[in-house]
């Protein structure tokens, strides 16, 4: 993230992560491939745990979903808690992941497997070093700093609160995953303008996908910097 001059009127500053806070290749080279070579054992140890069982029926309800929308390729996730049933949902989160799917199920699940490398130590979230002094700059100013990104709000918190830099959420007001809507629907930025409280023109957006700005600009004047 390079540094940024806030407009004086702007009351948040709203963050994308994967290639804004985040180096793209933190999550692609080693947030990603952490689940596929971990998946099958987290599973297996976790199987019983009633946050695992959880997981299963939200991939279960997704398989549902995608069943009913005619989705090609989606894998059916059985009822019951049998090793059947595990073994088909490694097979669903491997051909979701394989498919960059944005799915709030699939997301869950990787939020829980990060969650166990991060507390474990095996995981630091990776930060742009001029992040942390830009975000600490804004929220001295009286601007609120928030997180809008398709990984789960869990995930973000964990970012944040584990990375190379020390524990930043104490900077951050206010996370926002794919519950609120996706990036590419300007409706998602105006629910966020309403959940912080603010008027849309008052939210500065910074990200490096220019898709998601355009979409962004569309939502009653929302103050965009894509970070190229």
């Amino acid at each position: 993230m390079t540094t940024t001059v806030v407009k004086e009127d702007a009351s948040v500053v709203l963050c994308d992560i994967e290639g804004t806070t985040t180096s793209i290749k933190f999550v692609k080279d080693v947030l990603f491939p952490y689940v596929r070579e971990n998946l099958e054992s987290y599973l297996e140890r976790t199987w019983e745990t009633a946050q695992t069982k959880g997981d299963v029926q939200a991939l279960r309800d997704q398989w549902t979903a995608d069943k009913a929308a005619g989705v090609e390729g989606a894998v059916p996730i059985p009822d019951g808690h049998t090793r059947e049933v595990r073994d088909a949902c490694v097979k669903s989160v491997r051909w979701q992941m394989d498919n960059d799917r944005k799915a709030t199920a699939l997301k869950q699940l990787q939020g829980h497997i990060w969650k166990d490398a991060y507390e474990s130590g095996a995981v630091k979230g990776h930060v742009y070093d001029d992040v942390r002094p830009a975000m600490e700059r804004w929220v001295a100013d009286g601007i609120q700093v928030q997180v809008y990104s398709s990984g789960s709000v869990a995930a973000q918190k964990l970012l944040f609160k584990h990375s190379e830099n020390g524990d930043m959420t104490k900077l951050l007001s206010g996370h926002y995953d794919t519950r609120i809507g996706g990036k590419m629907e300007a409706a998602s930025y105006r629910r966020i303008a309403e959940e912080a409280m603010t008027k849309p023109n008052s939210i500065l957006f910074l990200s490096d996908r220019i898709e998601g700005v355009g979409r962004a600009r569309g939502s009653q004047s929302l103050e965009c910097i894509a970070l190229c």
